[in-house]
Parts: C-alpha cells; structure tokens; sequence
C-alpha cells in the first residue's frame, strides 16, 4: 500500500471507529428507553442487564452502519477538500476515484461482512434477545398484570383500571373472576376500590382489597329458581386473597421457549418459510373459494350438471305449474330432483308463497357467504401480511450490503463538492441524507406489509433512489462541478434582463 493509500485508509478508519462508537451508544440508549418498562422494577442483576444490551446491540447494526458510512465519508473527503489536500493530488495526477481507492476495498469487505453478520449474527441475537424478555416479563407478578384488561395470576382473573407505586404493585378499580373448586364457570365476582400486592414469604402472595363487594352466585337445584338468576352480596372493608406462586418466580431466565420469529431465521430458512407460507397461503384461498364455489352451486350450475334441490328447497311442495313436458323426475330414495330448462322457468313454476321461501333461502344463503367471506378475508390478510414481512426480512439483508457501498458514493464525492469537515454541515447533510434513506424505507416497509406494494421494491426503494444519486454525486466531483448547475437557471434570467436594460437605453437615445 503506498503512502497516500495508506494515509486516506487510517483516516478514514479512524473517523469510521470514533463515529461508530458514538452513533451505537446512541442508539443503545435509545433502545434503553424503548424498553425501559421491561427492565424498571425486576430487581435484575449487572450479568442480566449486560446480556440485554449485548442482545440488543446486534438489532441495531442496520440503522448504525449506513449511516457511519455515511458521515465518515463526508466528513473525511469534506476535510481533505477544505484543507487543500484533493487539490494537491489532483495537481499531482490524482483523481478522485484513485483516492478512494483504498476505501472501495475496506468497503466491498465491510459489505461482505454487513451481509455475513445479518445473516447470522442478527438472528441469533434476536432470538436471545425475545427468550431473554419474556423471562423477564415473568419474575414480578405485577408486571404481569396489565391495565385495561383481565390478567390470570394464580387461580383468580383479575382486571385493574389503574396501575400505580414504586413497583407497580398497587391498583384501582379492581374486578376478580375467582374459580370455584368442583365447579365449571366463573360463579364468583369480587369488585373493590383499590388493591395491593404483598408478599408473604415462603413465595406466596397476598392480594389485599379494600372497600368493595363480593358476589356469589346462587345454583338452585330448580330450573326455574335458577331462571331467577340468585346471588349473594356481601361488602368488605378488607378481603385478602392468598395466591400460590410456587413455580411463578421459579424463571429460568436462559430458557429458550420461543424458537420462531421471521426475525430469527437466516436466508436458508427464509427461503424454507416463504415456500411454507405461500404453499399454505395460496392453498387456503383455493380451498375457501371452492367451497364458496360448492355451497353456491355456481359450478354444477355452469357445468350443466344436474341439480338437486337443497335441505332447505326440500320442504317446498312440487311445483305446480311446470308442464309435464318441461320436468324429468328421478325418484332417488327420499330425493326427487327437477330438471328444467331453464332457472326462469324453475322460479315461474313456483306460487307466490313458494317464490317468496325461495327468495328468503336464498338471501339466507347470500349473507351466510359474505359473512363468511368477512371473516376470512382477515385471517387471509394476517396470512399474507405474515409472508410480505419474512420476504421483507430476508430482501433487507441483502439490501444492507448494498446500501452501506452505495452509502459511501454518496457520501465520499458529497464532501469534496461542500468542501467542509468535522462535525458541523457534514453532520447536518449527512443526517438529513440518512433520514430520507430511512423514512423512505419504513413507509414502503408498512405498506408492503399490507400487500399495497410488492416486498422487494419496499425494500430496496431507499436503495434505488440513493443510486442514481451517488453515480450524479460522483460525476460532479469529479468533473470539479459543484452540486448544482446554478448558471443554468441564472444565466438565461441575466441575458433576459440585459435586454430589457438594452431595449430601454436604445428608447431613451
């Protein structure tokens, strides 16, 4: 390596180290906080915390390193442009695509293990990282217990409107579903103003309620009395509930329960589950819409098969006004079926009566089917939104290879035409370039997911229009062009008020 090469290289690896460390510290934090409410109140120790973050660190590695990549090449070429250096080399013969020699290697290598590491790294921090969280979720009961809707702690159903104390372990507005040994049902309802989980040694648990109501309903042996609906209410003060928590703090917080996520999964078993999940999606629509198909008769309609009448069209009578010509009747055990000519034919043959049980089957029938069709139209999209989101998953690891080369002819020929270094408008432009790259990204990510656009165009849009703009970029560095052709815009306004000013001089002459 010669002596410039290897003075860009260090350079540039060194602004690449500091930017690196400072954007992932960021981040972690940031990822601290999202998940702030997981950690608060659980009594966990350093290793535990450490293993979260480390965890956690992994996930980020798609946000930090395109946009490392980025500010590190505007602020190094931005410093060599406003310190006169790319004007020495290029007095010396040097281009700019020879000084970013060097780079283009560290870069191709640093993509290669960009895609190494989200193809193997990644998946299994993630999959640590989803065990490790719910494990955690389960050492407090009170974490367990959710605001706004019924959570199981021990034999009881609770739901609180309010959570509140310094570990969340005090409640307001409370309502148990209590179970009745020897008894199928919830029998049993106890309201309370307010609440509070103590703990009584041994791992028990008291829940203690204060001010409320208990009701017990009544089951007489008489059918009628119990038509009635009988209850006991009895008011408490205080009412302690001692729930069993034997095997619920027991949490073995290296256990693996959770082995699937399309997060988890490498290429190789991407590839596996989007042939299982389009398989299994394409073959539930086939099934549905031939038993549509099959309920409606619309296939023995158009294949001229013979008909024969439905459990409902059993019960009416024969009709009576079809010639004896227009019917052929087939005596089939209990079944009789009418072939006629047409299904004008068949509905005229009928009385108003028969025509209107007729009507009323088949509007039955109608709404039954969309019914139907209603409610599996969501399982279908949870379906398909479950197959765009793994192909997205696996498009983006590819993608982040990508971005992170073509990151870097944005970002390296950007800083020799702003001609600016260290951390002030490289880090502004840089930014402002990232969150266009990143914003772009996630409002196709979200609509791919729904199936408004394909998964392979959401994931690699941002990339594609990075592209023609790095190749722009470049070009104009190395052309010695700024980043826009302003005399394009300003020179036809200047010739257009020079003749104006010529135009008046000649009037007054």
């Amino acid at each position: 390596m010669k002596i410039l090469d290897r003075y860009i290289f260090s350079t540039f690896v060194r602004t690449f180290l500091a930017v690196f460390v400072i954007l992932m510290f960021i981040f972690v934090l940031q990822g601290i906080w999202l998940h702030i409410s997981e950690l608060a109140g659980k009594d966990l120790d350093y290793a535990i915390i450490g293993k979260f973050l480390l965890y956690l660190t992994p996930s980020l590695i798609p946000l930090v390193l395109p946009l490392t990549i980025l500010v590190s090449s505007i602020m190094v070429f931005g410093g060599f442009a406003e310190n006169y250096e790319f004007a020495a080399m290029k007095s010396s013969g040097i281009s700019l695509q020879r000084a970013m020699r060097s780079l283009i290697f560290f870069i191709s290598f640093l993509s290669v293990v960009a895609l190494f590491f989200a193809n193997t790294v990644i998946p299994w921090a993630e999959f640590k990282s989803i065990n490790l969280r719910y494990n955690i979720r389960e050492l407090k009961p009170s974490m367990a217990i959710v605001e706004g809707a019924f959570n199981e702690i021990g034999d009881v159903n609770m739901k609180v409107a309010e959570k509140y104390g310094d570990d969340g372990d005090k409640f307001r507005d409370v309502i148990i579903h209590k179970k009745t040994p020897k008894k199928i049902g919830n029998f049993t309802v106890i309201k309370a103003e307010s609440g509070e989980l103590v703990n009584t040694g041994d791992k028990g648990l008291a829940l203690v309620l204060y001010n409320g109501n208990y009701y017990d309903e009544l089951q007489p042996k008489d059918y009628k009395e119990r038509r009635k609906k009988p209850y006991l209410k009895s008011y408490f003060e205080k009412y302690n509930i001692n729930i069993d928590l034997s095997n619920f703090n027991e949490v073995d917080l290296n256990e693996t329960k959770y082995n699937y996520s399309y997060k988890m999964l490498d290429i190789p078993e991407l590839n596996e589950s989007l042939d299982s999940l389009s398989g299994d999606l394409n073959q539930d629509k086939l099934n549905f819409s031939n038993n549509i198909i099959s309920r409606s008769g619309a296939r023995r309609l158009g294949d001229g098969e013979k008909e024969k009448d439905s459990s409902a069209l059993k019960k009416l009578d024969k009709p009576k006004n079809l010639s004896s010509s227009k019917i052929k009747s087939v005596q089939s055990k209990d079944t009789i079926t009418y072939e006629v000519n047409t299904i004008e034919e068949f509905f005229d043959s009928y009385d108003l009566r028969q025509k209107q049980q007729v009507t009323n089957i088949a509007l039955g029938a109608v709404r039954g089917t969309l019914s139907n069709i209603k409610g599996k139209e969501s399982i279908l999209k949870k379906k398909a939104s479950r197959l765009n989101k793994t192909e997205i998953q696996l498009h983006e690891k590819y993608a982040l290879a990508v971005a992170c080369f073509i990151l870097f002819f944005v970002g390296a020929p950007l800083g020799a035409i702003i001609r600016k270094g260290g951390l002030g408008l490289p880090m502004v432009v840089a930014i402002l370039l990232f969150l266009t790259y990143h914003f772009v990204g996630i409002f196709a990510k979200n609509s791919a997911e729904d199936g408004t656009i394909s998964p392979f165009v959401a994931t690699w849009l941002s990339t594609f229009i990075m592209f023609p703009l790095s190749i722009y970029l470049t070009y104009r560095a190395t052309t010695d062009q700024g980043f826009i052709n302003t005399d394009v815009i300003t020179e036809p306004i200047k010739k257009f008020f020079s003749k104006i000013a010529g135009a008046k001089k000649k009037d007054t002459e």
